[in-house]
């Protein structure tokens, strides 16, 4: 009985140490990198909705990571994200290539699920999420200004 409780007690302050941990982030994901007028200027296309919700492209601005530019540009309709398509990736080796093969796919799937940028990191992708991450949160920036 008293191994019970100590296991208890042991298991029990070891899951309230864990939960403590704050998650680490690196300075590297904190933001884009500064970019020139020129280059950071997003750009849309919008047409007309009726009832006033942003409808058309939206492109984000490009983000700096790592790895490589990553860029997404958002389709809207009445106001729901209907598409998100990626104009650049991280592509400077095959490893790169392979990562954002797997996770541009499926943090576009999160998107659209979730409609908004407020979704999961693609494990063994951070940089390339979080890179898609804050350029589709650019392009739904733009698309609700």
């Amino acid at each position: 009985m008293r191994r019970a409780a100590l296991a208890t007690t042991g298991i029990s302050a070891l899951v309230v140490a864990l939960l403590a941990l704050k998650p680490h982030q690196s300075p590297a994901l904190a933001g884009p990198a500064p970019r020139s007028p020129a280059e950071s200027s997003p750009s849309h296309t919008p047409t007309g909705s009726a009832s006033g919700s942003p409808t058309g492209t939206f492109t984000g601005a490009p983000v700096d990571t790592q790895y490589g530019t990553v860029q997404v540009a958002a389709t809207l309709s009445k106001g729901k994200i209907t598409a998100v398509k990626v104009l650049r990736a991280p592509d400077r080796s095959g490893r790169d290539q392979e990562i954002a093969a797997y996770a541009l796919p499926r943090l576009t799937q999160e998107a659209i699920g979730a409609q908004s940028a407020h979704i999961d990191a693609v494990s063994g992708a951070s940089y390339t999420s979080q890179g898609y991450i804050q350029s589709l949160q650019s392009a739904l920036d733009q698309a609700h200004a």
